[in-house]
């Protein structure tokens, strides 16, 4: 069943390619109060209310709280054309250019902002570690582990993320003097080696039930 403008009922024009202005709304709300408070303060009641629109409409185009997150985190256009770039050339030094890249994106306020607020949240809510570990893993290093064809990739995945989650948390979060002090490009070569070798090196293999 359509409408006469040949669209379903009861969705909101724009919703197919995302250029709603409702949507957009929602995403500058959800930006701002991830920002301002934590993951778990943030509800879906207070971002529909900052966009001027009903829950329902929130829940509509993010189907809840951990994807309107990961959404209001969504990669620059231009990383993840990096990304993109990272999986069609040479490997040997994907541990390096992963790391060099993610350092740089928390350089971008309007990535650093949010991801800050919800790394505070990861050690009290469980939901805020998922969603940040489910953001990493589909939008940077998914798709490069996929590519690899490697054997446990998903092993690969969760330990190439919570490495580098632990590299912001000491560099932002806790503060730590030396992570904070040091270059990227020295942090790059000091971390790099460890995500290549969670990407592309041979791991254990798990002992057999």
């Amino acid at each position: 069943m359509s409408t006469p403008s040949g669209r379903r009922p009861g969705r909101p024009a724009g919703s197919r390619t995302g250029q709603s202005p409702a949507r957009d709304r929602i995403l500058e709300a959800a930006r701002r109060l991830f920002a301002e408070g934590t993951y778990s303060s943030t509800t879906i009641r207070a971002v529909a209310a900052e966009a001027g629109v009903n829950v329902a409409l929130v829940n509509h185009y993010f189907g809840g709280k951990r994807y309107l997150f990961a959404a209001a985190l969504r990669l620059p256009l231009h990383v993840r054309e990096q990304i993109t770039s990272l999986v069609r050339s040479d490997p040997s030094d994907l541990g390096e250019r992963i790391t060099r890249m993610y350092l740089q994106l928390w350089k971008d306020p309007a990535f650093r902002t949010p991801a800050t607020a919800m790394v505070r949240s990861i050690f009290t809510d469980q939901d805020a570690a998922t969603a940040l570990g489910r953001f990493l893993a589909d939008e940077m290093i998914g798709p490069v582990v996929v590519a690899m064809r490697r054997d446990q990739p998903e092993l690969r995945i969760s330990l190439a993320v919570t490495q580098l989650v632990g590299l912001a948390s000491g560099r932002y979060i806790l503060g730590a003097a030396p992570l904070v002090a040091a270059d990227t490009e020295h942090l790059v070569a000091c971390v790099g080696p460890t995500i290549q070798h969670y990407l592309t090196g041979d791991l254990p293999r798990p002992a057999a039930l």
